[in-house]
């Protein structure tokens, strides 16, 4: 008998599901044993803090929650994820030849932005309000291929967006926030096309775009 939910399942910072009554959790019967395992791991408490310092921490905290807007309880832990791939040197397994290694880029990007808001600001990007934080990061997302401390500003946005994205997006609360129902092995999928829906996926409540400034999102 099919499982059927009665409450929406846990989103980040406990933002209105879009799809009502459904959590991705209810479907972990139906993942192979190890997938599961990895999943349902994820949930548990973050691991310690390893790669980064504990100034690098306060820097990079911020600016993750900035970069995916995460400001309320209960938070995807971004940074113990991303802190857990550079320990362990789980890159993508390529990077751009103008670029110095992940882990080295991640170091160095993060002390050219305390640098930039001490200069602006008077003070460490830890200390800054968000308001501030957000020009200094929008002023390195705005030079496109411009170089930023040296470094081509676009690489390093894109280093900071993809492990960003790439570890929230590895969540069951953000699967929730989407509606996507978790690995499709072993059981697969039979309805598929447009507006075609397992019996176990929900229809979102609202046609509203999530995303309402997304021509300067494009832009």
């Amino acid at each position: 008998m099919r499982r059927t939910n009665t409450s929406p399942g846990t989103t980040p910072g406990g933002r209105q599901p879009r799809f009502p009554h459904f959590d991705v959790l209810a479907q972990a019967e139906h993942w192979d044993p190890v997938t599961a395992g990895v999943v349902l791991a994820r949930l548990g408490p973050p691991p310690p803090i390893r790669f980064f310092t504990p100034d690098e921490e306060a820097i990079a905290g911020p600016l993750l929650d900035l970069l995916l807007d995460q400001h309320d309880e209960p938070k995807v832990p971004v940074l113990a994820m991303i802190d857990s791939r550079l320990s362990e040197a789980s890159t993508d397994g390529w990077r751009y030849d103008d670029m110095p290694e992940d882990g080295q880029a991640w170091r160095v990007s993060l002390a050219a932005l305390d640098e930039d808001a001490i200069d602006t600001y008077g003070a460490g990007f830890a200390r800054c309000t968000d308001q501030a934080r957000t020009t200094i990061i929008g002023t390195v997302a705005g030079l496109g291929d411009k170089p930023w401390h040296e470094l081509p500003a676009g690489r390093v946005w894109s280093l900071w967006t993809r492990y960003a994205c790439s570890a929230f997006y590895s969540h069951p609360w953000a699967w929730n926030e989407m509606g996507f129902s978790g690995p499709a092995y072993p059981r697969g999928y039979k309805n598929t096309g447009i507006d075609r829906r397992e019996p176990w996926e929900v229809r979102d409540h609202t046609d509203v775009d999530p995303v309402a400034d997304r021509p300067e999102v494009a832009r």
